[in-house]
């Protein structure tokens, strides 16, 4: 009997400490981050974890009282790859949140297994159009834009600056497509030329030739990451800088620039940001990114900053709980705190309403590169994709 007795009391006390400590695990809040962090494309990657990783530290490492625990992936911009590691971190690791991806092809593939593990995904720069209309997810958050939306800027500058021709490319992909058919949305003149590339295609000899021949007033261009480093040079070697408008989206930006240098300078891009927005919480966000890492920050940095301090509004709110999902989605919807770019909000699809701006590449006196507002473009502006979903 004693023997019985002892077992019992060890065996309880054993059961104490193992339900302390899943108590003490359950508290952590988990997050899951998926980026491409490999490859060309990796310098995007980096920023979206460093944006929000910097944004987990000015918090003192807890979002609404919780601390916080990060499962960081990289994606390899492979959407098998992807799904896997989402579903891992959905099922093993628990996580509350999947924050990501980077490119849109990634997000068509992990929504699914995101959403049905039971985790809210936040989209920090993907954003397609499907997603902001008839596919629309409660559980799915863009704190982006939608993808038609960047490139509608350049779209409508374009058209307003009085250009009548234009050669318009970017890679075959979804993003690619949003992007050709957002500038075409708004500029109304003759499309010379609209080619797609494939996806990290490092090589535009051909389609400069093909530039050059068609003699356009204006080029548009969506080459994110490596592919835009590598464009850019080579626009400007081949001496079209001097004879057309260079207009772009994601293609001469901060994660660009200190690869592309002089090539960019006075080159356009549309944006919802740039680092020289003028309010007090952009100025500190640069300053910090700048000091933590030695570098200028890009959209994907700020927008997955911008997630981060989204994630912890709503915790407070909810007083760290995340259970109740529809308190959890109610309390992500209302945005209550102070995004980088100034005024944000959450359409019914759960995208962004902001402004937009035409944004020029400079150098500065410190010699470091950044794109710098030229003016608005759109102001308080919706995708045009949000009526035609079931969310309203």
């Amino acid at each position: 009997m004693r023997t019985s007795v002892k077992t019992w009391v060890i065996a309880a006390a054993l059961a104490t400490i193992a339900a302390g400590a899943h108590a003490e695990d359950k508290d952590k809040l988990k997050i899951g981050v998926i980026a491409t962090l490999s490859g060309p494309p990796a310098v995007l990657g980096q920023q979206l974890r460093n944006g929000f990783e910097l944004a987990v530290k000015e918090l003192g490492g807890k979002m609404g009282g919780r601390e916080v625990e990060l499962f960081v992936q990289d994606d390899e911009l492979k959407p098998d790859v992807a799904v896997s590691k989402v579903r891992a971190l959905v099922d093993r690791d628990k996580v509350d949140f999947v924050v990501g991806p980077i490119f849109s092809n990634i997000l068509q593939a992990i929504v699914k297994p995101a959403t049905d593990g039971g985790a809210i995904l936040i989209s920090p720069n993907a954003g397609t159009s499907n997603f902001a209309g008839k596919d629309c997810n409660p559980n799915l958050f863009v704190t982006s834009y939608q993808n038609d939306q960047m490139h509608e800027i350049m779209g409508k500058y374009a058209q307003d600056s009085g250009k009548k021709t234009a050669f318009i490319m970017a890679p075959n992909y979804q993003a690619g497509k949003d992007s050709l058919a957002g500038f075409k949305r708004y500029f109304k003149g003759e499309v010379l030329d609209e080619v797609y590339v494939p996806l990290n295609q490092l090589d535009y000899s051909a389609e400069l030739s093909k530039i050059a021949a068609a003699k356009p007033e204006a080029v548009f261009v969506f080459l994110p990451g490596g592919m835009g480093v590598n464009f850019v040079k080579q626009f400007r070697q081949a001496g079209l800088a001097d004879k057309t408008t260079f207009l772009s989206t994601f293609t001469v930006d901060e994660s660009t620039l200190p690869a592309q240098k002089d090539a960019a300078v006075g080159f356009y891009a549309g944006s919802n940001w740039a680092p020289n927005l003028d309010n007090p919480q952009n100025k500190a966000f640069v300053a910090a990114y700048e000091k933590e890492y030695g570098a200028v920050p890009a959209t994907y940095a700020f927008q997955a900053y911008d997630t981060a301090m989204l994630i912890d509004s709503a915790l407070k709110a909810t007083k760290g709980d995340t259970q109740n999902k529809d308190a959890l989605r109610a309390a992500l919807l209302k945005a209550d705190f102070k995004s980088l770019r100034g005024k944000f909000k959450f359409n019914t699809n759960h995208y962004p309403i902001q402004d937009f701006y035409l944004t020029k590449v400079a150098k500065r006196p410190d010699g470091k590169f950044q794109t710098e507002i030229e003016k608005a473009v759109f102001t308080d502006y919706a995708d045009p994709h949000a009526k035609d979903g079931p969310m309203k």
